[in-house]
C-alpha cells in the first residue's frame, strides 16, 4: 500500500507540473480577422495590433483593386510605402497605382489593369480594367492562425465581368515571423481571356522609402503603353534596401532575373525588417521572373517573359471560357535581415504546405 501510495503521488507531482494544453494554447499569438462594412475594409489584429487591413473601398477614386495596406512588422515598422493613401514626407509620389501588397496585371485582353489611377487621362479610360470586390465569403479566426476568403470581378470599362477571382488569404504567425499564403483562383467568363506578355505585373508590394536601394541619379521609367515618368533622386539617409534572390543574385542586379522566392532586407527607424516573397512551384512560369525595382517596387511577374528574357521567352498566357488558374504565394515580413540559408529553409516549408 506504502508503494502504490508513493507512485500516485509522484505521478500527481509530475502532472502537476506539466504545461497543460490550455496554457500552451493561451501562449500563441493570436490572430483576429474584423469585417468593418461601412468602412469597406476587413483589419487584420496580431495580439490586439494591426497587421494589415484588406481594402476594397471603392469610394476611394485611387483604388482601383483590392489591396492589403499597411504591412506591419512583427517589431512594429510600417513597412509599405504611405503615398498615395497617407503620404509620408520624403517618399516618392511616382506611380500612384502603386498601394500596399496587391495581384493584377499590365495586360489582360488589351486593358490595363496594373496601372489604373486617378493619373490616367479620362480619355483613356477605356484602355483601363478594374477589380472590385464582390462579397467576403468566409472569416475564420484561430490562435496562431486566420483566415479570410473573397469574391472579386475583374471588370471592363463597361462594367461587364472579364474574370471572376476567387482569392483566400491565410494570415499566420510562426516563430515571431508574420505569414501572408494568397491563393487565387482566376476563372474567365463568356470568352478568351489572354494575358498579354508584359512586365507590369502580376503580385507586387511597394515598400517604404527606407527600404529602396540608394540611387544617385534620376531615373525615367515608362509603362506598357510608353507613358514616362520621371522619378528624381531623393535624400538617401535610412535608405538601406538590399534585394537577395534564391540564386544568390542581389542589390539591382536581381531585376528580370527568375528565382524561386526574393528577400528584400533593409532598416527603419533603427529597426531591422525584411520582406520575402516566394513563388509556388504549381503556378504559371515558375520559376517567376522577378520586377523588382531599386525605387520600391518589389513583385513577382511569372506570365511577362518577353522583356525580362530580351524576347528570347515569351509568354502570352490563355484561358478558354470557363476555364481557370491558379496562383499560390507566400508573403513573409521578418524582425531581422534575412538570410539565404533561413529563407530556403522556410520555402521548404511553404512548397510542403507547412
Amino acid at each position: 500500500m506504502r508503494h502504490i501510495f508513493l507512485f500516485t503521488l509522484i505521478s500527481l507531482l509530475i502532472v502537476g507540473c506539466s504545461p497543460s494544453p490550455k496554457k500552451k494554447n493561451a501562449e500563441m499569438p493570436k490572430i483576429t480577422i474584423v469585417k468593418d462594412d461601412s468602412g469597406q475594409k476587413v483589419d487584420v489584429f496580431v495580439d490586439g495590433k494591426l497587421f494589415t487591413s484588406y481594402l476594397y473601398n471603392d469610394t476611394i477614386s485611387v483604388l482601383k483593386k483590392p489591396v492589403l495596406y499597411p504591412l506591419i512588422s512583427p517589431n512594429g515598422v510600417d513597412i509599405t510605402r504611405g503615398y498615395p493613401l497617407n503620404p509620408r514626407p520624403g517618399e516618392r509620389t511616382d506611380h500612384p497605382h502603386h498601394i500596399g501588397l496587391w495581384f493584377n496585371y499590365g495586360d489582360v485582353n488589351g486593358l490595363d489593369f496594373w496601372g489604373n489611377s486617378d493619373a490616367i487621362p479620362k480619355e483613356r479610360r477605356d484602355e483601363l480594367g478594374t477589380i472590385r470586390n464582390e462579397k467576403i465569403t468566409e472569416i475564420i479566426n484561430i490562435n496562431g492562425k486566420a483566415e479570410l476568403s473573397v469574391l472579386a470581378n475583374w471588370l471592363k470599362p463597361d462594367s461587364s465581368i472579364l474574370l471572376k477571382e476567387n482569392t483566400t488569404f491565410s494570415f499566420i504567425v510562426k516563430d515571431s515571423v508574420r505569414i501572408i499564403d494568397r491563393t487565387t483562383i482566376l476563372t474567365a467568363q463568356n470568352e478568351k481571356v489572354v494575358f498579354n506578355d508584359t512586365k507590369e505585373g502580376m503580385y507586387g508590394v511597394r515598400v517604404a522609402r527606407q527600404l529602396e536601394h540608394p540611387s544617385n541619379k534620376p531615373v525615367t521609367l515608362s509603362d506598357a503603353h510608353g507613358n514616362k515618368t520621371e522619378v528624381a533622386v531623393l535624400d538617401n539617409t535610412g535608405v538601406t534596401g538590399h534585394y537577395i534572390s534564391s540564386n544568390g543574385v542581389e542589390g539591382m542586379d536581381v531585376w528580370g532575373k527568375r528565382a524561386q522566392w526574393m528577400i528584400l532586407n533593409g532598416t527603419i527607424d533603427s529597426k531591422d525588417v525584411s520582406i520575402v516573397i516566394m513563388d509556388n512551384p504549381s503556378n504559371p512560369g515558375y520559376p517567376t521572373y522577378w520586377h523588382a525595382r531599386g525605387y520600391g517596387l518589389f513583385a513577382a511577374n511569372p506570365l511577362g517573359q518577353k522583356t525580362f528574357s530580351n524576347g528570347k521567352e515569351e509568354l502570352n498566357y490563355t484561358l478558354n471560357p470557363n476555364e481557370s488558374v491558379t496562383f499560390k504565394y507566400r508573403v513573409e515580413i521578418l524582425s531581422e535581415k534575412s538570410t539565404k540559408s533561413r529563407i530556403d529553409k522556410d520555402y521548404q516549408y511553404f512548397i510542403k504546405g507547412d
